[in-house]
């Protein structure tokens, strides 16, 4: 057989008998704002001497970015356009493969999303935080922040580790096993009509989060709520960590956590981008569609009905859940928007 030279535009020699790449991320047509997370595999079967490296081509003959090895996982920084990305494999004997990828750098509105947006909201005034003491895990309205069962903080415009240049540091600790602390974002008075809260049914909550060890976590909570016509709608999305790796979902009617099956294993000391898409049906009914976390989708599928509430509003949580041992941890968030249509 020929020998492919390799180069960007003679990709074509390359044969996935003997070569292939894998891309989690980004996904072929979705939206980003910069920077832009790359994770991608090689794999050469007929070549024993393996995948010498690996590079990421933004345009025709333009490396962008090039390592060693069968794996990519980085961030690269990118002006807005549409980009025609190809990620290219060289293995040791002399064999070249490569997959495209066609992605909009922009405003960071997840593809197919449009109306309202809030964003970077890590970096926003409007935060509340909240002690949730076991068993009953109600909000303890007498509790501090300086506990000493539950202490929790936060801290924003940290420069490291950061994506924005200024990420918001969450910590939670204590003395008192399993306390968890929940903090929220309460969007109805800034909406452009504050009457409007029940016009949205399509609702996005996209973030990057990195903690330098997340085991310590029992869990992370990203919830996503409307309250309107009387009925309390909670899309609670749970990534159980200490307690098994996987996502749970919450019941409105029985308030309890379903298991998803989906596996759930952000990792530590690196951005992890999580994208949560849910709906209200038209017959007033909560779907949970789809977690994306590192490029990997699953379709929640998960449809629950809501419950009676006197609240009225449009709100968000991010909340950290203590282990056995309530090991004191931090988790920073960046680039956190919530879109709603």
């Amino acid at each position: 057989m020929k020998k492919c030279v390799l180069y960007f535009l003679l990709a074509s020699c390359a044969t996935s008998a003997f070569a292939g790449v894998s891309i989690y991320s980004p996904t072929s047509g979705s939206t980003h704002s910069s920077p832009v997370h790359f994770a991608a595999s090689g794999s050469s079967p007929a070549c024993s001497k393996g995948i010498g490296g690996m590079g990421i081509f933004t345009a025709p003959y333009k490396l962008a970015y090039k390592v060693g090895g069968s794996k990519i996982d980085t961030y690269l920084s990118l002006s807005n356009g549409t980009y025609n990305a190809v990620v290219q494999q060289w293995d040791n004997c002399g064999w070249s493969a490569t997959k495209a990828v066609t992605i909009t750098v922009g405003s960071g509105v997840p593809s197919g999303t449009s109306a309202g947006a809030f964003t970077n909201l890590q970096s926003d005034s409007h935060w509340n935080g909240y002690t949730l003491m076991p068993p009953s895990y109600n909000i303890c309205g007498s509790c501090t922040p300086s506990g000493p069962a539950i202490t929790y903080s936060t801290q924003q415009g940290i420069s490291s580790p950061s994506l924005s240049g200024r990420s918001m540091k969450f910590s939670i600790g204590g003395t008192m096993q399993f306390g968890d602390v929940l903090w929220n974002q309460k969007f109805t008075s800034r909406l452009p009509d504050p009457k409007a809260v029940g016009n949205y049914h399509d609702f996005t909550y996209d973030v990057y989060f990195y903690g330098t060890d997340l085991e310590k976590s029992q869990a992370l909570e990203f919830d996503i709520n409307q309250f309107v016509g009387g009925k309390s709608f909670i899309w609670g999305h749970e990534c159980r960590i200490a307690s098994g790796h996987e996502w749970d979902t919450w019941n409105n009617v029985t308030m309890h956590w379903v298991k998803s099956g989906i596996p759930c294993k952000p990792k530590s000391n690196a951005w992890n981008h999580l994208t949560i898409h849910v709906q209200r049906t038209s017959d007033n009914h909560l779907y949970f569609k789809a977690i994306t976390l590192n490029g990997y989708t699953a379709s929640t599928g998960r449809y629950d009905s809501p419950t009676a509430t006197s609240w009225y509003g449009m709100t968000i949580n991010y909340q950290m859940d203590g282990n056995q041992y309530q090991q004191s941890y931090s988790v920073y968030l960046d680039k956190l928007n919530f879109y709603y249509k």
